[in-house]
């Protein structure tokens, strides 16, 4: 688990975000809540998103991936839209190959969103932004399973 630089989108400041803790990421300088993204792989999965104390939107990915690379802007930009909502956690599945088998990842990508540990809902494909924004909301808002 790594700790992040992110700079903050209010006031410019850079801040160390880290993996997990036990709240959300806010600026040092001016408070307000920053996007909080982060890589998990097989060793340190539990620990960054079943254990997160917000939502976690799950990203299984692949460089090589064409459709990934199409959805991976629209979520950076939902997580900023949404700072202090929810966690974005990316997974790469060429090195992450239990996670790949413990959520049964069929294609790329494919998105979990995480709520109190358990999946609330699963995305594959790439979805146009719209719909991706909609189905993002529409897992959050809902009671886990």
């Amino acid at each position: 688990m790594e700790d992040s630089l992110t700079k903050c989108p209010h006031c410019g400041k850079t801040n160390r975000i880290p993996a997990a803790a036990a709240g959300h990421p806010r600026c040092g300088n001016c408070r307000r809540d920053l996007p909080w993204i982060v890589a998990a792989g097989d060793a340190d999965f539990t620990v960054i998103a079943e254990q997160s104390p917000v939502p976690v939107l799950v990203d299984f990915w692949a460089a090589w991936c064409g459709p990934c690379r199409m959805v991976s802007p629209v979520l950076d930009k939902l997580v900023l839209e949404r700072a202090g909502v929810f966690k974005l956690v990316k997974v790469d599945v060429d090195t992450s190959p239990g996670l790949s088998r413990r959520f049964d990842i069929q294609a790329i990508p494919t998105l979990l969103v995480i709520k109190n540990g358990s999946v609330a809902a699963r995305q594959a494909g790439a979805p146009p932004a719209a719909a991706l924004r909609s189905w993002l909301d529409a897992a959050l808002s809902a009671s886990p399973r």
